[in-house]
């Protein structure tokens, strides 16, 4: 494969392959960059160098028009892999991805994703899969409690267990505009532990950095904390580590199949890849 402008692209390991999502337009239009502009990064990214390692566009059904009206114009060299966020409700879904459909040599919808309520049952989900062909996969986010919750985290990881028993993909928010949209390292912990036990794959949102820095989670930590709970191992010390170096001999010691099964319940990690995290990949040694 080449890029739109003929050079190959580097490649990328299968630990890093289509991780990261573009998530800019989740951001306040007050803050957010223009659609005109993140569709020019996205594409610029994808067919570039480095393009392996991006992801989905994610894209709030209400800006969708924008989006495939940029594409439009933009002629893009393949179809762009898009996540749907639901921000106007669940019935606008079947409208929203019978557009995107049509519009089939600019896009193709990979996943709709949906917030719901920590009591959310089969009735909710069973809605949520009516809406969702089958080729595409069904993200929720069990709303997650105020810190200092007991009773309510452990409603939050039994509707994270009904959202994977059901068949749908459970979304982890790691970072957003509040203190509160980071979620305490125990509670990353438990929220793995219930994903390895039903082994279903997950979404993680709100990874801004490689890194863990201050109190926000790294994605390297994310995919070493995946790993040492597939092994039974110590999730929150994966959490916890502040040194890439130290990070990046974890990941680069797992074998192909730890990598496999890793990539299995992470497919994907929502960020604002700008620029996206290559350069500082390599400097790890985690890319050639």
């Amino acid at each position: 494969m080449t890029t739109a402008a003929g050079a190959q692209p580097w490649a990328i390991p299968p630990l890093f392959a289509q991780l990261v999502d573009d998530t800019s337009l989740l951001q306040p239009r007050s803050t957010a960059p223009g659609v005109d502009a993140v569709v020019t990064r996205y594409l610029g990214a994808r067919d570039g160098r480095y393009g392996g390692l991006v992801g989905q566009l994610v894209c709030p059904v209400s800006r969708l028009a924008a989006v495939i009206a940029e594409l439009a114009r933009s002629v893009p060299a393949r179809p762009v892999d898009l996540a749907l966020v639901v921000d106007t409700g669940l019935g606008a879904v079947p409208k929203a991805l019978s557009t995107a459909m049509s519009r089939s040599s600019l896009l193709t919808p990979r996943t709709v994703e949906t917030a719901a309520p920590p009591d959310v049952d089969a009735v909710w989900l069973e809605r949520v899969s009516e809406f969702v062909p089958e080729d595409v996969v069904a993200v929720v986010e069990p709303r997650r409690p105020e810190r200092d919750d007991p009773e309510g985290t452990a409603a939050w990881l039994e509707a994270v267990r009904r959202v994977a028993d059901h068949g749908c993909s459970p979304k982890l928010r790691c970072g957003g505009l509040r203190a509160s949209d980071v979620p305490e390292a125990a509670d990353v912990e438990s929220f793995l532990r219930v994903v390895v036990e039903t082994g279903r794959g997950f979404t993680a949102l709100g990874l801004r950095d490689l890194v863990r820095t201050d109190r926000r989670h790294g994605i390297l930590n994310l995919l070493i904390a995946v790993s040492r709970a597939l092994a039974g191992g110590d999730v929150q010390g994966a959490l916890a580590v502040t040194d890439g170096a130290v990070l990046a001999k974890e990941l680069a010691a797992l074998t192909p199949d730890a990598v496999e099964k890793v990539r299995a319940l992470v497919p994907r990690c929502g960020s604002d890849p700008e620029p996206l995290p290559a350069a500082q990949l390599a400097e790890l040694g985690l890319l050639a």
